[in-house]
């Protein structure tokens, strides 16, 4: 949010009235994501790993990792720091168009209703700002998060993925194997977990700016 803050107005700049065009907070928030999302990629995988064990307990598997622990050096020893990157490519694109959808839905929403309608900066406008960012985010996020469960998923050998080479790769089979919709696979509990966390983070985000005395976002 922070860095989103500082591309927005510091870097690529506001408009004379002192809005900002789409296409900067839509650039702010590809790079504020992506930035942060690599920062905290391998914990990502981590949890990515630790929640698919459920799964391999119903298939009678045994299980790979027991703990958050060994699930790091067990990505380590197979494929060393850089193991620890595996997948971070979709992971990162997906973060950039969640935050992107996310980020630069809400601000623009939020200064369009607040300058074409009589409503005030307050909680119903950053509730129907926030809804639509909700629906937004889940559009343009679930395609990327299911290139980038299947990525960090796939069997290894020596770090490399057995099923994928790749972001494009995943992208390209999945699309011919399945279909383009195959893509929106786990669509609706995504915006079931997207849309009320939008609400939540962006009411709370919103008051506690106000209650420590920082401008309204």
């Amino acid at each position: 949010m922070s860095f989103y803050e500082i591309l927005r107005d510091k870097v690529l700049g506001k408009n004379p009235d002192g809005s900002s065009s789409v296409w900067k907070v839509s650039l702010g928030g590809v790079i504020a994501g992506a930035a942060g999302q690599f920062v905290a990629s391998p914990t990502d995988l981590v949890k990515v790993q630790m929640q698919m064990e459920g799964k391999r307990k119903l298939e009678g598997k045994p299980p790979r990792v027991k703990n958050a622990g060994q699930a790091f050096l067990q990505i380590m020893k197979e494929g060393g720091i850089r193991g620890l990157w595996r997948g971070w490519i979709p992971n990162v694109q997906r973060a950039a168009l969640v935050n992107m959808g996310d980020l630069a839905t809400y601000d623009t929403a939020k200064h369009k209703v607040l300058a074409h309608t009589s409503l005030k900066d307050n909680y119903v406008t950053h509730t129907i700002a926030s809804a639509c960012s909700g629906i937004v985010a889940a559009l343009m996020g679930t395609p990327a998060d299911v290139v980038k469960s299947r990525v960090m998923n796939q069997p290894t050998e020596n770090g490399r993925g057995l099923v994928y080479k790749g972001s494009v790769d995943c992208l390209m089979k999945t699309v011919s194997q399945e279909g383009f919709f195959a893509l929106y696979k786990g669509f609706l509990p995504t915006w079931a977990r997207m849309a009320p966390w939008s609400l939540v983070f962006w009411l709370s985000y919103e008051q506690v700016r106000k209650m420590t005395g920082v401008k309204s976002f």
